[in-house]
């Protein structure tokens, strides 16, 4: 009942002008800040572990402005799953299509880190062009359904379960739709190795540099910047990494944690830090949480 209250709330916020429900979602994410005692503990343990040269108070700052990028992100959802394309189109700019056509004519995988508005991004590229994405199903089956009916309600993207393997990703991309593909989260120590992340061993999954093996796919960064002021969001494709797949797996992982680190580090506050990314600990090592 809770959740189905809550999406009709969601539904009735994407009237409101984006300044305004931007104003909201910053206010929420205090109030999440406030109460949410574990995942603001998750929060300020990785930045901790990740930022040791910020003071106590720099980080705690920090954790305040992600909790209120990712609440803002969350409600702006509303504008995605009932909002009309021509709305979404004003609200997520992209940037640097010249570097996703000179690579789009073969297979393709778009690198798109956790950042909070990766959903603008992979919802305003489903208005142009027909890609394919790993879905992870929600315990809630409401909101599951209605995460499912918003993220697909264009017709351009199709959402393939985790339990599927890589198999029908590998057949998409080869019939030239683009991998949106999003490898940064703790899955585990199934098909992940340890690679530096923030000068942290971190558990990473290996499938960029496999899939790109197998399809002969490009690799493609595709990262979406949330804007100040209620002003929408980027999506900006850089250029195509030359020379990757390269002289081995544990190689271009690396290269892939790198990349995203120096991205986290331009807009700290947009990166998934409320996530557990260091959940799994090589043998030994104490758990973080």
């Amino acid at each position: 009942m809770l959740t189905r209250a809550g999406l009709v709330l969601m539904w009735l916020l994407r009237l409101l002008p984006l300044p305004l429900l931007a104003a909201i979602g910053n206010g929420v994410g205090r109030l999440l800040y406030a109460l949410g005692r574990e995942r603001r503990r998750v929060c300020l343990i990785n930045l901790a572990r990740c930022l040791p040269e910020l003071a106590a108070g720099e980080r705690e700052a920090l954790a305040r402005r992600h909790f209120q990028a990712f609440a803002r992100a969350f409600l702006e959802r509303a504008i995605l799953w009932w909002g009309t394309p021509a709305r979404i189109r004003r609200l997520v700019r992209i940037e640097g299509g010249e570097h996703f056509e000179a690579v789009r004519a073969g297979p393709l995988i778009l690198l798109a880190p956790h950042f909070v508005g990766l959903d603008m991004g992979v919802a305003r590229l489903a208005l142009e062009f027909d890609l394919v994405s790993i879905y992870s199903r929600q315990k809630n089956e409401v909101f599951d359904a209605a995460l499912y009916a918003g993220r697909t309600r264009f017709g351009r993207l199709t959402l393939l379960s985790r339990q599927d393997g890589v198999r029908p990703a590998l057949r998409a991309m080869q019939a030239g739709r683009p991998f949106y593909y999003l490898p940064d989260m703790d899955y585990g120590e199934r098909d992940t190795i340890f690679v530096p992340f923030f000068g942290v061993d971190a558990a990473t999954i290996t499938g960029v540099s496999r899939l790109a093996r197998l399809a002969g796919a490009r690799v493609l960064p595709c990262i979406t910047r949330m804007l100040p002021g209620g002003e929408g969001y980027a999506v900006r494709f850089f250029p195509a990494w030359d020379n990757y797949p390269g002289a081995g797996i544990e190689a271009d992982t690396r290269r892939m944690n790198a990349f995203i680190e120096e991205q986290a580090r331009q807009m700290p506050e947009q990166y998934l830090w409320v996530h557990k990314r260091f959940k799994t600990r090589p043998p030994g090592d104490a758990p973080w949480y």
